[in-house]
């Protein structure tokens, strides 16, 4: 289930006073990104500004993704904190939306201990969905040690896959070699939160890829992936060096400012603005942004 492309979706907006939700552009995002050839999607993560929306607007999009999809591909739900119990509201409401897999990053502030941390795991992933661990310690302030995430493995069915955003290459390949043996019904997988390291991960055993830049070129990112998939190596690294300009360009702000600005610069949406307390990306580097996109183009 969770191989491949996958879009971490951006949440549009109205451009009015509240930056109310834009779900008709919503909609066309998921439209866009399905047409594309992707293999799932991933809605109300770090790019989709999770943390400043409400519970409800968060459980609303949840199930726009879910309608949207209609049983065509897999939707993963983000409904991390690092309040155990909210984790856990946020976890049923996406259930009860019909989401097929929650994807749950790591408590920030909190730095929980090593315990503690299994706890938290344990208790939303028995609610019974899917569950995917999102270990990006740039946002956290926290890494996830391999040993940790393979204990969850080894003692937690329901955590099928870890979504690697620390940049550590060396730590996706500890996991990766130490889930090689492991005796579970379902499979554990490790993604690439990382657009840059899609084909290097991918390389050593990862699995596919939750990405920023699959929002604005799904079709270029799945071409790389199916051709690394056929044993066409060299055709991937073509397609991974033809994509890093614009994979660079994702970050030249935080994300996902710039890739929401793109979005609006390609049609998708009608606004491109973020919620404070982001910014959007400013004149400057919006020109940065059209040169780019029109390389694609």
């Amino acid at each position: 289930m969770f191989e491949g492309i996958i879009p971490a979706l951006i949440t549009p907006f109205h451009n009015d006073a509240s930056k109310s939700l834009d779900l008709e552009g919503f909609r066309n995002c998921v439209e866009h990104v399905i047409k594309g050839g992707v293999h799932g999607l991933c809605a109300c993560g770090s790019t989709g500004e999770s943390a400043t929306m409400t519970h409800a607007e968060h459980i609303r999009v949840i199930e726009e993704t879910v309608s949207a999809a209609n049983n065509r591909i897999p939707v993963i739900a983000g409904t991390g904190s690092n309040n155990t119990e909210e984790a856990l509201l946020m976890t049923r409401g996406a259930k009860q939306a019909g989401a097929d897999a929650v994807l749950l990053i790591s408590p920030y502030y909190n730095k929980p201990n090593r315990s503690g941390l299994l706890k938290h795991y344990k208790k939303v992933a028995d609610i019974g969905l899917p569950t995917i661990v999102y270990n990006i310690p740039g946002r956290t302030g926290q890494n996830l040690a391999p040993d940790l995430i393979l204990e969850m493995a080894r003692t937690m069915p329901n955590i099928v896959a870890v979504k690697e955003a620390s940049g550590n290459i060396d730590q996706m390949m500890t996991i990766i070699n130490g889930i090689k043996d492991l005796d579970r019904d379902v499979p554990f997988t490790l993604l690439s939160g990382d657009d840059s390291l899609t084909l290097p991960i991918l390389s050593v055993g990862g699995k596919g890829v939750v990405s920023v830049t699959a929002n604005i070129e799904p079709v270029r990112m799945v071409e790389m992936y199916n051709r690394f998939k056929k044993g066409d190596i060299q055709g991937a690294m073509e397609m991974h060096y033809e994509l890093m300009e614009l994979s660079k360009a994702m970050f030249m702000d935080v994300n996902p400012v710039p890739v929401k600005r793109a979005a609006e610069l390609r049609g998708l949406i009608k606004c491109g603005d973020v919620r404070l307390p982001l910014d959007s990306l400013s004149p400057e580097m919006t020109e940065k942004l059209k040169e780019v996109l029109a390389h694609y183009d």
